[in-house]
């Protein structure tokens, strides 16, 4: 395994994150607890001490999966990050959002689940319109100076509300976002455009997203259309067969198959040559597929492979905001 520091935190975390959404019982394809466990300690034998999770993934149900499994070994060692925006209850409005009132009381139950008296990382999962930034910042802030949390960070957005909320928290004061947790991958590179840039900027942490694609980059095109996740992605609109996606995905399966690796490996590397980026989110329901991506940090593509994956994309519809 090999580490790196987030951001401009100080904080040491493994260069590949394992995310934590496949745990509990919200769709087929998720993991029960103790299929949970098993892909969590492997994740830990293999050197992985960054664990990203949120309230909303099965109801709290990852959170709890991921607590009770990190609370039998050292802690000190772990890096866990969990985040906050969507809706908990549907009978309580107040159970989403980016409120004081939503913070604080989601913030105490996500400990509990967790078994935490302090998260290292507190993200916030959207932006909420509906909340001024300066509130969300200052309920974070206190958070901080209370010991409940030791780094928030920020997840899809665009890029004007990113920076309207890194100079709200210079002028008032406030802990500053340390992390974005973007969608980011071959197929889908708009945040080249601006995010990217204000991150490497602004010495802000990057863990993508998606950094295959929710599987669109582990196997041809046409086979994931065929899969439960790719007809799920193709619902809620990414634009991955857009602008040149083919192609990609094809010249994603033509240098695999020319280096003797999976497809999820190629991706994953290029994911990994950006220097921006500190840890991509790796998310998983298989430990061979995990093991597989930890393979990933030792592909090393060369300028031509990098240049040759990248040609064919075109512009396509912003996505991930949502």
């Amino acid at each position: 395994m090999e580490y790196t520091t987030l951001g401009s935190t100080g904080t040491t975390v493994s260069r590949l994150c394992l995310g934590c959404m496949s745990f509990g019982s919200g769709h087929d394809w998720m993991l029960d607890p103790g299929e949970g466990r098993e892909l969590i300690e492997r994740a830990l034998d293999l050197g992985i001490t960054f664990f990203d999770t949120a309230n909303v993934y099965s109801n709290g149900e990852s959170e709890e999966v991921l607590g009770d499994v990190l609370g039998e070994y050292d802690r000190d060692r772990q890096v866990v990050a969990t985040k906050v925006y969507g809706e908990m209850d549907e009978s309580n409005p107040n159970s989403g959002g980016l409120s004081r009132k939503a913070i604080e009381q989601e913030l105490e139950h996500s400990l509990d689940r967790l078994g935490m008296e302090t998260v290292d990382l507190y993200q916030i999962h959207r932006w909420d319109y509906d909340t001024p930034i300066e509130e969300t910042l200052a309920a974070l802030d206190d958070a901080v100076r209370r010991g409940q949390v030791r780094h928030v960070g920020a997840s899809s957005m665009w890029a004007h509300q990113f920076a309207e909320a890194l100079h709200t928290s210079d002028r008032e004061g406030y802990e500053r976002f340390a992390t974005m947790q973007n969608l980011y991958n071959l197929a889908y590179r708009e945040e080249e455009r601006e995010m990217l840039p204000l991150c490497d900027r602004e010495g802000i942490g990057v863990m993508p997203w998606s950094p295959v694609g929710a599987g669109y980059l582990t196997r041809p095109y046409e086979a994931d259309d065929a899969t439960t996740r790719g007809e799920h992605e193709t619902d809620v609109g990414r634009p991955y067969r857009e602008g040149g996606g083919e192609e990609i995905n094809a010249r994603v399966e033509e240098l695999a198959d020319e280096k003797g690796m999976e497809m999820a490996q190629i991706a994953l590397a290029w994911v990994l040559e950006k220097d921006v980026v500190d840890a991509p989110i790796v998310g998983t329901s298989s430990v061979e597929h995990l093991e597989d991506a930890v393979e990933a940090l030792d592909v090393d593509l060369s300028d031509s492979d990098v240049e040759w994956l990248e040609e064919p994309y075109e512009p396509v519809r912003v996505s991930g905001h949502e």
